[in-house]
């Protein structure tokens, strides 16, 4: 079923307002004993605790849980996994493809952005030893010299477990926006639509946000601005592979990339002795802004950003 399938000719506000409240109000109370406790994240750095890894992973479900209530109480579909895009691609070949691209993408774009923060000075890369990825996941091997191939190997089998067993959280989350908010703003048209849910994306962080979760060492503020313009710059890119495909499984394919192996890939090729900035460095700092303008630019400028067949939200679910 494609998007303009699931959604009404005019936005549904009361539900749309049912929906936010319930993630947000979720998301806090996720973050709760976290936040009870005083915890700030203040460096860069990979090692969680279990209580964080359980409260993200709980937060995480807050947006499919708020989409899964407002669905049942408010607008009653007569199929609420249509309603919400969880349904793959079909044929087999078609879901291979656009989760190919799903991951292809993102892995593209980091690449890039790591290239543009090394162009500029913010970003050291060491291709020769790889010491930031031996300081950070193989901590046995620093000092050593060449490529530690068996660590590469470890951390990829590690990484690819890591991707597979949080992938029920990234469609946690992309079912609440990319799986029912996007497509019911979609009469705002597809730019507003967008926008609006990269800020209530962006928002909906705020939680993690000022306890340093994914800027740590900053200020809120300086947090809050940089996610915001962040999602407005990412969210469009989900929602082309929402929209081209009809289902939410490849944005949570992307989603799980730049959350999970995208970050670890600026360990990856970092060099150890120069300090990493997450405002400097990938997706979420400015380097990623430039190469994610330009690949949304294109998306727009070749009119691949629209709703499936072009005609726009039709139906009511």
């Amino acid at each position: 079923m494609t998007i303009n399938q699931t959604a009404g000719t005019t936005t549904p506000w009361r539900a749309v307002g049912a929906f936010v409240a319930l993630a947000f109000g979720g998301a806090w109370v996720a973050m709760s004993p976290l936040l009870l406790s005083g915890f700030r994240r203040t460096e860069a750095a990979h090692d969680m605790t279990l209580l964080i890894q359980v409260c993200i992973a709980a937060m995480m479900l807050t947006p499919a849980l708020a989409a899964f209530v407002v669905l049942r109480l408010i607008h009653r579909p007569a199929s609420v996994r249509a309603a919400i895009g969880l349904v793959r691609p079909r044929p087999i070949g078609r879901l291979a493809r656009e989760s190919l691209l799903a991951l292809a993408v993102p892995c593209l774009l980091q690449l890039l952005a790591l290239g543009v923060a090394a162009l500029a000075g913010t970003y050291r890369i060491d291709l020769a030893d790889l010491s930031g990825f031996r300081a950070q996941f193989a901590p046995d091997t620093v000092g050593q010299t060449g490529l530690p191939v068996m660590e590469l190997a470890l951390w990829l089998g590690a990484l690819v477990l890591h991707m597979v067993l949080w992938l029920p959280m990234f469609f946690g989350e992309e079912l609440g926006w990319q799986g029912y908010l996007l497509p019911r703003l979609a009469p705002l048209g597809v730019w507003p639509a967008m926008a609006c849910t990269a800020l209530v994306f962006a928002l909906w962080h705020l939680p993690t946000l000022i306890m340093g979760g994914q800027y740590p060492g900053h200020s809120p503020l300086t947090s809050v601005a940089y996610m915001i313009i962040s999602t407005v710059l990412i969210v469009p890119i989900f929602a082309w592979l929402r929209m081209r495909s009809g289902s939410v499984w490849p944005a949570v394919l992307a989603h799980s990339f730049v959350s999970g192996a995208g970050v670890q890939l600026v360990w990856l090729f970092s060099d150890a002795d120069h300090p990493i900035d997450p405002l400097q460095v990938g997706l979420n700092g400015w380097p990623g802004w430039i190469v994610m303008s330009a690949f949304v630019a294109f998306l727009g400028l070749t009119g691949r950003l629209r709703w499936a067949n072009g005609a726009g939200p039709r139906s009511r679910a």
